[in-house]
Parts: C-alpha cells; sequence; structure tokens
C-alpha cells in the first residue's frame, strides 16, 4: 500500500480542546490502531474535535475506531464532533445507522465551539 494513502492525522491541543486533522483511508490496519492509541493517551479534553473532511477511504474498521474514540470520549466527559464528513463518509453512516450515534457539525459550526459561543440560528427569526 502506498504510504502517502495511509491515515495521516495531525493533533493540535489548545486547552481543554483537540482538533485531530485527518486524512487518507480510514481503514482496518495499523495506522488505524496508532491513530486510536494517540488519541486515547489525551489528557484533560472537554471537546474532541475530528476534521475527516479528507478522508478519502472508510471501512468497518474505520467505523469500528471512531465508536472505540466516541466511548473512550464519553469515559472522559469530553464531547466529539465529525467535522465535514465527505459525501461517501455521510452515506456510510447513514447506512450503518450511526448517524445518532455521532455529532456531525459544519467547519463554521466547530469553529463556534471552538470559540466558546453559540453559533448563529440557521434560520431567520421574525
Amino acid at each position: 500500500m502506498n504510504r502517502h494513502m495511509e491515515l495521516q492525522y495531525q493533533i493540535e491541543c489548545l486547552q481543554d480542546v483537540a482538533v485531530v486533522n485527518c486524512s487518507g483511508r480510514m481503514v482496518r490496519g495499523a495506522a488505524l490502531d496508532e491513530f486510536r492509541r494517540r488519541i486515547e493517551q489525551l489528557e484533560r479534553v472537554r471537546v474532541l474535535v475530528l476534521d475527516v473532511s479528507e478522508v478519502e477511504q472508510l471501512d468497518a474498521g474505520g467505523l469500528g475506531t471512531l465508536l472505540q474514540v466516541r466511548r473512550w470520549a464519553m469515559q472522559n466527559s469530553a464531547t466529539m464532533k465529525l467535522v465535514s464528513p465527505p459525501v461517501f463518509f455521510r452515506r456510510m453512516l447513514e447506512a450503518t445507522h450511526l448517524t445518532s450515534v455521532f455529532e456531525i457539525s459544519s467547519l463554521k459550526e466547530a469553529i463556534c465551539i471552538l470559540r466558546g459561543k453559540e453559533c448563529p440560528p440557521r434560520f431567520a427569526v421574525a
């Protein structure tokens, strides 16, 4: 397998918020296992934001890892958000009935969360 297609991620922590930018293939294998272990090493996280906008492939192993990371977040009293999943990623969540399990946000909503402010309403107020 090409190394450039393997799961790549970068974790940025600011106070109690961790933002993880993911790209490549979120599929069963050593890179996915390391991804989960690295996230589980984070300390004092209130909000875990997974930017999956550049993920190119997702399989059952990737979904399982996301569920494990979600469970870890809940056990550590953290909120986990999936940000900007591509169409195929959303379809996979829908097909497996996981859209109700994960909080899915747009980039704009995630920025509001990171700023600690409420986002403006999505509809006009009369």
